[in-house]
């Protein structure tokens, strides 16, 4: 089979004339550049957003927004906009690209531009980076995606805490090249205990008898479609527990499925060759996935 990703899209012609936001100023795709000296380049020393635009909003914006002030934070990193300037350069450069529906935005801020290229932060002495992608894209998946596990783990948070979303992503990269060449489409990652956890780009669940299980969340990134499915689960009744669980318990799961901002429930077919359930969107993902699609139209 073909190899497929978890951002899987049709190519949209439109794309080849966007306009994308940099530190300020909007302009066309070829003219988007920043220094070869930016932290952000030299060293992943940055933080990211990924939004999605679904009838002209900015689905749970705010989650989004403090959620990328929170890793500001973290990493000592002063944003060049406060949360009002943040939300105005979303709509500019949504404005400028005349976009309204099915689009997503990958909005990034890194520590800026190094006097010298080594990794000292006291180097980035010009301000901070900002960058908006905006690209027209509706999610589509030929087949459901397949996983292989990888010995690559979402590790401790006194080295790189999987929460942060962050621009150092080498990590996950490793994962996912270690799956491909193990013929699957994504990689299923562990935690520093065995217990399975996250895969490469997206938050993991898997369905038995009717109840939907995920990680503790110790260890997997702190995803917003991952508590939006925790909090619909919990209120239509859909039995749901964050808890460590194992390979074993995978493989005999009736459903398996992703969350992310992309492509919201992503289905699961295989994992390390077992077909999970029928191979096929099972039934609790499709539920999840038209409560979700409520919820985001609300």
């Amino acid at each position: 089979m073909d190899k497929i990703t978890t951002h899987q899209a049709d190519e949209d012609a439109r794309n080849e004339a966007i306009k994308i936001y940099v530190n300020g100023d909007i302009v066309p795709k070829d003219q988007a550049k920043i220094s070869v000296y930016d932290s952000g380049f030299m060293l992943g020393d940055g933080v990211w957003e990924g939004l999605r635009l679904y009838h002209g909003q900015w689905s749970f914006v705010d989650e989004h927004m403090d959620r990328l002030f929170e890793a500001a934070k973290a990493i000592d990193l002063d944003l060049p906009l406060d949360r009002a300037g943040m939300l105005q350069a979303l709509e500019d450069t949504r404005a400028a690209n005349d976009m309204h529906h099915d689009a997503h935005a990958r909005l990034m801020v890194t520590r800026g531009t190094k006097v010298r290229p080594f990794q000292h932060p006291a180097l980035s002495q010009s301000g901070p980076t900002m960058v908006i992608i905006m690209e027209h894209s509706v999610p589509k998946l030929p087949r459901p995606i397949r996983l292989a596990t990888v010995p690559h783990l979402r590790g401790l948070p006194m080295t790189q805490d999987p929460k942060l979303n962050s621009h150092s992503k080498l990590n996950c990269i490793l994962a996912c090249i270690a799956a491909e060449k193990a013929g699957a489409d994504e990689a299923l990652m562990l935690d520093v205990h065995g217990f399975v956890n996250t895969t490469n780009a997206c938050n993991f669940f898997i369905v038995r008898k009717g109840e939907v299980w995920t990680s503790t969340g110790d260890y997997c990134m702190n995803g917003i479609t991952r508590q939006k499915v925790i909090d619909l689960c919990r209120a239509n009744d859909i039995p749901v527990y964050e808890r460590n669980f194992s390979l074993v318990d995978t493989y005999g799961a009736d459903e398996a499925f992703l969350t992310g901002t992309f492509g919201a429930q992503t289905p699961v077919g295989e994992i390390d060759g077992r077909t999970i359930g029928t191979g096929e969107l099972g039934p609790v993902t499709e539920r999840l996935r038209g409560l979700y699609k409520e919820l985001v139209g609300a």
